[in-house]
């Protein structure tokens, strides 16, 4: 998709746009009662902003043929929407106050979202098939199967009961035995052509020594047995910050969870579920996951060792993208990137993000990327993510 041409494009973001539709006719019938929560954005924000984005990078933006070459504060035209601007434009609110912004009702977003992605299809149909004709396109599927992740994450943190939500079945995998892989050169990153986000530019080679590596992401099984060793108890097993955040969150366990003994059962689609615990452990922090690496005597993985694992793995059994996962390392750009193209977010600040590779089984596969990077802060665990371990 990141090279995709205009066909195969309003396809999918005729797609996206469905998906979109069909988080709001989930959410749609418990708007009222839903309590405003500090981990994630406003449902009715997160459907409205899709499509405002979609006009701004598109259907606004009068230097669009240009690709990254366009001014990303340059003119704009006005929106179809006059309040759009007032109420889906992120760098007017912070998330605290998206909760009480009066934003238009679920009948007034549909109609936005027929207009806005009908604009798009029209102007994607003459537009020059070059990386700089399509940019704008791609980054639009791009950002709005982001925002379908999100719905997923405010679904799940507000418990929006299962109804007709749009879930996907999350898989669980048989155990395998971890991998080894011999040192090497390897290249990081991604190449130029097609939309690269900023996190992955540009391509580079390093030397990897060698390594071992879990052939997939450490299930509720495995980390059940820290919980039960009292992992939660011991400060030996944390970093400052991540007993500081354990005390001041009081856990006990990951985000969600009520038992992990007997059985996990999890806070889910309102209601209390059992999970399976060959499933990926989910809903993890940064701080859980190192916690249960220096407890197990090992070690998160380096990107490149992950990176490396993902390209070369899948005959040997590595499985990824059944949680997104946390890696070693901070978040920061390659060597010769960080530039950050028209649309996406800056950089955060040094040593404040920590790094999630791979994707969840909420991410759409056309967005699904060994090369992909995230960048979060290391307590953020209401997203879909736990994590792999390596030999230390």
């Amino acid at each position: 998709m990141r090279q995709a041409g205009a066909e195969l494009l309003s396809l999918a973001l005729i797609d996206a746009r469905n998906l979109t539709l069909r988080w709001l006719a989930a959410f749609e019938p418990h708007l009222g009662q839903l309590a405003p929560s500090a981990l994630v954005e406003p449902p009715l924000w997160l459907v409205g902003q899709a499509g405002w984005f979609q006009e701004y990078w598109v259907a606004r933006n009068v230097q669009r043929q240009r690709g990254e070459a366009a001014d990303r504060s340059g003119l704009r035209l006005a929106s179809i929407d006059a309040r759009a601007d007032a109420c889906f434009d992120p760098s007017l609110h912070d998330r605290g106050q998206r909760w009480r912004l009066d934003l238009p009702d679920a009948t007034a977003l549909r109609q936005y979202l027929a207009e806005t992605l009908e604009g798009t299809l029209d102007l994607l149909a003459a537009a020059l098939a070059d990386d700089d004709g399509m940019y704008v396109f791609r980054l639009a599927l791009w950002h709005e199967d982001r925002v379908g992740e999100a719905l997923a994450a405010a679904a799940q943190a507000l418990q929006l009961p299962a109804g007709e939500a749009p879930w996907l079945p999350r898989p669980a995998r048989a155990g395998r035995d971890p991998l080894w892989f011999g040192a090497q050169r390897v290249t990081v990153g991604s190449a130029r052509g097609g939309l690269v986000p900023p996190n992955e530019r540009w391509a580079h080679e390093v030397a990897l020594p060698e390594f071992e590596i879990d052939a997939q992401a450490v299930s509720w099984a495995r980390y059940a047995e820290f919980v039960a060793d009292g992992g939660y108890d011991e400060p030996q097993w944390w970093s400052r910050d991540g007993w500081a955040w354990v005390q001041a969150e009081g856990r006990r366990a990951p985000r969600y969870v009520e038992q992990m003994r007997q059985a996990v059962l999890v806070h889910r689609q309102g209601e209390l579920q059992r999970v399976g615990a060959a499933q990926a452990a989910v809903h993890v922090s940064r701080h859980e996951a190192e916690a249960w690496c220096r407890w197990a005597g090992r070690r998160l993985p380096t990107e490149p060792e992950w990176e490396l694992a993902a390209l070369q793995g899948g005959s040997r059994g590595f499985v990824w993208g059944d949680v997104f996962e946390w890696v070693l390392g901070s978040a920061r750009p390659y060597p010769g990137g960080g530039e950050v193209a028209p649309g996406f977010a800056a950089f955060p600040e040094p040593g404040r993000a920590g790094v999630l590779r791979g994707g969840s089984w909420m991410t759409r596969a056309r967005q699904r990327h060994p090369r992909a990077r995230r960048f979060v802060a290391p307590y953020r665990d209401e997203l879909f993510a736990g994590f792999r371990s390596c030999a230390a």
